[in-house]
């Protein structure tokens, strides 16, 4: 291990490039997929029993109070794609959102698994720290990208045709119509 050739500060700077490493390149791999790996979810994006549609987020985790608080980085790289607002309020519009929160979703699964790599250089007790900053950093961003893409995929399932058809129109059953949004994913379906 490195930990006995690493002074602390040292150690410290590196974890530090470490962690920010792992979120550009888990974030610059999620970037390059293709439109076909995105057009679906699977087995890790799949929606759980629990998640109720997202109502889950809203009523136990509260995310409407906070997700509009936290950075949002969907178009830190060329090309990339902004989750704050809606692209577009249109069927098309909708269907990219959806697309994006998996890309946005998948990146911060990646970083998670970054974490274990910290102990390589660092001892046990400040890898669990590492490894635990790195839960609480990606878990809510995880949460903003499953609740959104829940909330637009059970709107667009709503349409007259379903998914990807015409433009989308408001509906009573989801609180909040389309709306621009400010920061970290708040757009709303």
């Amino acid at each position: 291990m490195l930990e006995f050739i690493m002074p602390v500060r040292v150690t410290v700077a590196v974890d530090i490039l470490a962690w920010g490493a792992c979120h550009t390149a888990t974030g610059y791999a999620a970037h390059r997929l293709t439109d076909r790996h995105l057009d679906h979810d699977g087995w890790l994006l799949r929606p759980r029993g629990f998640e109720d549609s997202g109502r889950w987020y809203r009523r136990r985790l509260r995310i409407n109070s906070w997700k509009g608080r936290v950075p949002e980085a969907g178009n830190l790289f060329h090309g990339g794609i902004s989750k704050s607002q809606l692209p577009a309020p249109t069927g098309d519009g909708v269907t990219l959102f959806i697309r994006e929160t998996r890309r946005a979703e998948l990146a911060h699964w990646w970083a998670l698994t970054c974490g274990p790599l910290f102990a390589l250089w660092n001892r046990p007790l400040a890898t669990v720290l590492l490894i635990s900053y790195g839960i609480m950093v990606n878990l809510p961003f995880i949460a903003i990208q499953r609740y959104n893409r829940f909330r637009c995929q059970a709107f667009t399932d709503r349409r007259p045709g379903g998914a990807g058809s015409g433009v989308v129109r408001r509906s009573s059953g989801l609180s909040g119509g389309i709306e621009p949004g400010a920061g970290g994913g708040d757009a709303n379906c």
